[in-house]
């Protein structure tokens, strides 16, 4: 079988078209237990707000339910917008779920706003909360440390459970960041691939070591379509490409495309950007897809792969996740 560096998966918590919020909360329970059961390393969710197809907006509260219904998988945000909230309130929501799920929690943290202008507002975030970004992640580090005094304020919970936190990026601003601070880097290469090997790059080059983390860390994130053979798995591509076209097309529309109206899309323009963000897929039964993900992890000299399962339903997506690590 074919070496691999660790796997995590990212969550979105994808609401389908004919499906409920419930059923995808439903559904990343199965997930998370699927990837645990088949050795994953950690789970991700991300925040995203305004989007009637993600349902993992309130990320401390679905990895609270989702630790509760697994036992041994690391947890995660990957990430929370901090520019969205007050460095001590995360603080307090992952130093709570640290001290409930001991060992298992980690913290990714991004800049920007995970949605569009009118919610942005609604959010009460200010352009001028992205440029603190930096004072704020240092700001929530101590938070989470022992290192203020008894007399300031402090994070309770969170004082003293060192939540471990990775800088995410899709742009050279997080490389820099994450290598100044010396804190682990995951870059978003399963929907901007254009700046990874950059990045790293510059990440690893300009690493400074920090008591936590002496050596640089990198995670990125590649797309899976993994089935029983490499045939079927070009079948699902096919249909999960066409799928996103369709999803990303039909924003701002009063009805859906259907899957017949979104086709003759695919080689337009807008199309071809949006297939562009697939440029890092990984598709093929379970020899193939294995030897793929160990190539791309290689290509972008990373220590981790953050796998997105793209298949089109729910039980097929659960099949990727098995596929990925199943010998042949």
């Amino acid at each position: 079988m074919t070496a691999l560096p660790p796997l995590s998966v990212l969550d979105l918590a994808t609401v389908e078209a004919d499906g409920t919020i419930a059923d995808a909360l439903a559904h990343s329970v199965a997930l998370a237990q699927t990837a645990e059961t088949h050795g994953y390393s950690r789970i991700w969710y991300a925040e995203h707000h305004n989007m009637p197809s993600i349902a993992s907006s309130a990320t401390a509260v679905l990895i609270a339910h989702i630790a509760s219904q697994t036992r041994t998988i690391g947890l995660g945000a990957g990430g929370v917008m901090l520019p969205n909230h007050a460095p001590l309130l995360i603080a307090e929501q992952f130093g709570t779920l640290a001290e409930l799920h001991p060992g298992r929690i980690h913290l990714g943290l991004g800049r920007a706003p995970g949605t569009d202008g009118a919610t942005f507002r609604a959010l009460r975030r200010t352009h001028e909360a992205a440029e603190r970004f930096p004072s704020d992640v240092l700001e929530l580090q101590q938070f989470l440390s022992e290192d203020l005094s008894r007399t300031a304020v402090n994070a309770y919970p969170g004082r003293g459970t060192r939540v471990p936190l990775t800088i995410l990026g899709s742009s050279l601003f997080g490389a820099q960041l994450a290598a100044q601070l010396g804190l682990p880097y995951s870059f978003a290469s399963h929907f901007a691939p254009e700046l990874l090997t950059t990045a790293v790059q510059h990440y690893r080059a300009n690493y400074v070591p920090s008591t936590a983390h002496p050596t640089p860390y990198v995670s990125a994130g590649v797309n899976v379509i993994a089935a029983e053979s490499d045939a079927a798995a070009e079948q699902l591509f096919a249909r999960a490409e066409l799928d996103r076209v369709r999803r990303f097309l039909s924003r701002g529309r009063e009805q859906e495309l259907t899957a017949d109206e979104a086709a003759p899309l695919l080689d337009t323009p807008a199309g071809l950007e949006i297939r562009k963000m697939l440029t890092h897929t990984a598709i093929g039964g379970p020899e193939r897809v294995r030897t793929e993900l160990a190539a791309f992890a290689k290509f972008a000299d990373v220590d981790e792969l953050v796998t997105v399962h793209a298949a089109p339903t729910r039980e097929e997506q659960l099949a990727s996740v098995r596929f990925t690590v199943s010998a042949a």
